[in-house]
């Protein structure tokens, strides 16, 4: 695995908590979140069947763009997924209701773009699988269906990739502030994200009253590996709250947030929905020792 020095201040100030702790007081600080509570929520309906996410061995470099060595058979799994255009065209639905919004729906989740479920509300999670989709194709990611985004929704004809092409890991594409879970060199599912700002900061220590804390919004390029886990509910640390957090290397982790937005915003962990951080745990999409590759930006 590769090395970072001088990380771990970003989201935490310590890190040697055990593995999977305790619901209780918090040891570790954390990125800032705006609320103690989830964000609204789409209503839950069924989706699609998960993908079983098993750990493989990972290698790289820092200059690579695969992140597994290859396989000594002949089966080399392809990670692009062919499902052609759209049967019926998507419609510029805005951010409204109705039965269009389901079929729209229905396409992301065909696409690999994860939310809640089929059933013609565009919530929460709608609107972040729209934006991701928004972001991967490069256009503006508004979070709303657009005509443009439309169309592109309905002319795509492969499953979404990233730059990992072999493997069962996470990949952080900071450039394009996306979250991959792969399974055997496939993307299960895409999220929407935000990473570091890469900017300095001085605020002030939530738990110590007239204290500042300086660093940088680094979430820090490599491959890491999934390290220890808090499980329940909201943590409070000295720049916030953050929930359900992963924690991959130091004191930065993938965690729920009730502010993911189009750009990087975060003290250096990985923001989802909380909804989606949710997902991820009744899934165990995101298991411990899992590679984390984090790139871009």
């Amino acid at each position: 695995m590769l090395a970072l020095s001088g990380v771990g201040a970003a989201c935490s100030t310590q890190v040697s908590a055990p593995a999977d702790e305790t619901p209780g007081k918090p040891t570790v600080t954390s990125d800032a979140s705006t609320s103690s509570k989830p964000a609204r929520r789409d209503k839950k309906s069924s989706g699609p069947t998960q993908t079983s996410t098993t750990l493989a061995k990972t290698t790289t470099t820092a200059e690579a763009t695969t992140t597994t060595q290859k396989p000594t058979n002949t089966t080399w799994p392809s990670q692009r997924v062919g499902i052609g255009p759209a049967p019926t065209g998507i419609s510029a639905v805005g951010q409204s209701g109705g039965e269009a919004t389901a079929v729209l729906q229905q396409r992301l989740l065909d696409l690999g773009f994860w939310h809640e479920g089929v059933n013609g509300s565009y919530g929460l999670t709608t609107g972040q699988a729209v934006m991701a989709f928004q972001k991967y194709k490069g256009l503006p990611a508004t979070g709303s269906t657009d005509q443009a985004t439309a169309d592109a929704l309905t002319s795509e004809t492969e499953r979404a990739f990233g730059r990992a092409d072999a493997g069962t890991l996470v990949e952080i594409d900071k450039t394009r502030q996306l979250l991959f879970i792969l399974n055997d060199g496939k993307v299960v599912w895409v999220l929407n994200t935000s990473t570091g700002n890469g900017k300095e900061y001085t605020e002030p220590d939530q738990n110590t009253p007239g204290k500042d804390i300086r660093g940088v919004a680094m979430t820090p390029d490599g491959l890491w590996q999934m390290e220890r886990q808090r499980k329940k509910g909201w943590w409070k640390g000295d720049l916030g709250e953050i929930y359900r957090p992963k924690y991959f290397v130091g004191g930065i982790a993938v965690h729920g947030s009730n502010n993911v937005p189009n750009y990087p915003a975060s003290h250096g962990c990985v923001r989802v929905t909380t909804t989606a951080m949710d997902f991820i745990w009744a899934n165990d999409l995101i298991p411990l020792r899992m590679p984390v590759w984090v790139h871009g930006g």
